[in-house]
């Protein structure tokens, strides 16, 4: 199983929810999973939970990490930034398997760098630390 893979599939789905709100979940998920190795069907079903949490808890996702991100407003962030954040915050404060932290805060460093800008990893390291510090 590749938490990893499952996770790289819901951020592309949340950045195309982002821009296109009318997205069929299930179908940018299999699109999606398609170009990424070691994918499985129990990736998929943790695609669509972080997904689905996701946007069901999002306002109160953005309210928290706007608080957090005095300096940057969410929607002045780019789209990838903003939904790394929120996906790992959802997966941080209301995630069913109680994944550390840690590995969260690993993994959305790790997105980062892969689709984001040179900066995105510390900004997004930064945000999720305090963020857990809050919540301890």
């Amino acid at each position: 199983m590749s938490r990893r893979g499952a996770r790289e599939v819901a951020l592309k789905t949340l950045f195309a929810l982002d821009f296109t709100p009318e997205t069929n979940i299930d179908d940018s998920i299999v699109t999606t999973a398609e170009d990424i190795k070691g994918v499985g069907i129990k990736d998929l079903d943790y695609s669509k939970q972080l997904i689905m949490g996701t946007q069901a808890k999002r306002a109160e996702l953005d309210e928290e990490l706007g608080k957090l991100s005095k300096e940057w407003k969410l929607e002045r962030m780019s789209a990838i930034d903003r939904n790394i954040l929120r996906m790992s915050a959802f997966e941080i404060l209301y995630g069913e398997d109680k994944t550390p932290a840690s590995v969260v805060i690993n993994e959305a460093v790790e997105l980062a760098k892969t689709y984001g800008t040179d900066d995105s990893a510390a900004f997004i390291n930064g945000i999720l630390g305090t963020l857990v510090k809050q919540h301890e």
